[in-house]
């Protein structure tokens, strides 16, 4: 699967060399994008076999809908990425995690997505402008959208990048 767009269109405002945490990684994507990069990269998921190790990638084998402690207390990383990825209880971790100035990068599915398939349940999909009030007053935004796409598929998504006010 190819990294996303949004995600590529941003990444080059995560600061060279800083920590970057792919939550939700998958098969590693945006893991291997941002390794080649040039930056660390922990990895996290519940499901890792897809995920391999390397010199600069630490993977984190992790059930962040269980109810256990954040695998991560204590550590932060220069940017935090999530896509296709909604788990509301998870934003205080995700936000601790990052040090001031760091970047977050997150795109997942909303309200409106259940016309074209899954995600459909509400758990699942963000409310119109919900990613906006969640950084209100603890980030600066540098770019929103909350729109309809067509690649890879048709679907409803929000998307962010907002930098951590110091």
């Amino acid at each position: 699967m190819t990294v996303s767009s949004w995600i590529a269109t941003w990444a080059g405002l995560v600061p060279p060399g800083v920590a970057v945490l792919d939550v939700a990684a998958g098969n590693g994507r945006h893991t291997r994008f941002f390794a080649e990069r040039g930056h660390p990269v922990t990895a996290i998921d519940r499901e890792v076999s897809g995920l391999a190790a390397a010199d600069n990638i630490e993977v984190v084998a992790a059930d962040l809908e269980d109810g256990s402690p954040w695998p991560l207390a204590g550590r932060t990383f220069g940017a935090v990425v999530v896509t296709n990825y909604l788990h509301r209880p998870l934003f205080p971790h995700l936000f601790a995690a990052l040090q001031p100035g760091g970047m977050l990068l997150y795109e997942t599915f909303m309200i409106g997505n259940e016309r074209f398939g899954k995600p459909s349940r509400p758990e699942f999909l963000l409310n119109d402008g919900e990613l906006l009030e969640l950084v209100r007053d603890r980030f600066s935004v540098i770019a929103y959208e909350a729109r309809m796409i067509s690649e890879p598929k048709m679907a409803m998504v929000q998307r962010i990048a907002a930098r951590l006010i110091s």
